[in-house]
């Protein structure tokens, strides 16, 4: 009935049913909380006026939800409810989960703070980072947002990236000429001191470890900055660092065809598209060259995928790697065919 947004329905139900009020909305094996929750989530503002005259008290978590899910007229009705408090400590994470750039300004609109009165950081930008979302221009105007609210982001050429600003990249090119032949350690693309995790809970397609600054472009989608290396002179077939046990040496052709924006495009029944595939093999991309790689994927993948093993593939080219890799929902079908138009091999 929440679903259907049938209010006299829900209004039966409850008065027949009231201690429906308080349990949890289990809706394909995910728990979406209590009623009002589960309300918020979905943005049906009358049932949840309607639930909280019935007595429902979550209105906490509700709005949490609503913000997740972008609902921002209704986080505001249940931000009224509450009495219009300052948002607690971690109201932006779910935001930052979903690249919610309006429930992101409505925090803070309404007080959600990016530091606590030490100073520290309650801004969540390892959510930002480390997110299986991908939607680069939200994660630009979110870290823009944290940064416009009084936080300090590192000034280093992966956080520019993150942040979208090819002028702050411009400014560390003039820095060091060198910029991009440099691979980065997965600390430099994920910096600890913003909260950021390991490798497994960093949400990615093709591992991203000692990549370049390419690389990352393509497993972000931030093609733009991708044509701006390109223009730079920045080589694109440069390897990855290739670490004790032989693991590495992939070129950002690997990072399209393996991505979490493939992730998504296959997930959702996208249209099949490649542009950043063609855009690398157009300025001259090897489709043949080989390298060795691990992976062991997020835990949130579980149980539809293998999520306990470190699958290991020795000796591949972008398209074996495609071809072979364990979940292939991050495959693009369409990457496969064009490296193979472009003579592309096992």
């Amino acid at each position: 009935a929440i679903w259907r947004d049938d209010v006299d329905t829900v209004r039966r139900i409850v008065t027949e049913n009231p201690k429906l009020l308080h349990e949890n909305a289990l809706v394909r094996n995910s728990n979406w909380g209590p009623p009002l929750s589960y309300a918020a989530n979905l943005g049906r503002d009358e049932i949840i006026k309607l639930l909280y005259k019935f007595g429902a008290m979550d209105l906490e978590h509700a709005m949490g939800r609503a913000l997740l899910q972008s609902k921002v007229e209704t986080a505001a009705i249940l931000h009224e409810l509450l009495g219009s408090p300052l948002p607690p400590a971690g109201s932006l994470g779910g935001p930052a989960y979903t690249l919610s750039t309006q429930g992101t300004a409505f925090a803070l609109r309404v007080g959600a703070p990016v530091r606590d009165e030490d100073g520290q950081r309650l801004a969540p930008v390892d959510v930002v980072l480390e997110t299986d979302s991908r939607n680069p221009k939200a994660k630009h105007e979110i870290l823009e947002m944290y940064v416009a609210h009084g936080l300090e982001l590192p000034d280093t050429p992966t956080m520019a990236l993150h942040r979208g600003r090819i002028d702050l990249l411009e400014k560390h090119l003039r820095r060091d000429p060198r910029l991009l032949e440099r691979t980065f350690t997965h600390e430099e693309i994920y910096p600890p001191e913003m909260g950021c995790h390991d490798e497994v809970q960093a949400t990615q397609g093709t591992p991203l470890k000692g990549t370049t600054l390419l690389h990352l472009c393509a497993d972000y989608d931030e093609i733009e900055i991708a044509r701006w290396l390109l223009e730079k002179g920045m080589d694109v077939n440069a390897r990855a660092v290739i670490d004790a046990d032989g693991f590495g040496g992939h070129t950002a052709l690997f990072a399209t065809v393996v991505s979490q924006p493939n992730f998504w495009m296959n997930y959702q029944n996208r249209p099949q598209r490649a542009p950043f595939t063609q855009l690398l093999l157009d300025h001259g991309a090897d489709p043949n060259l080989r390298a060795s790689l691990r992976k062991q994927l997020h835990p949130g993948y579980g149980p539809k995928y293998d999520v306990t093993k470190t699958y290991e593939y020795r000796d591949v080219t972008a398209l074996s790697w495609g071809q072979q890799f364990h979940a292939q929902v991050f495959v693009s079908e369409s990457a496969m065919k064009l490296i193979e138009e472009r003579g592309g091999r096992e």
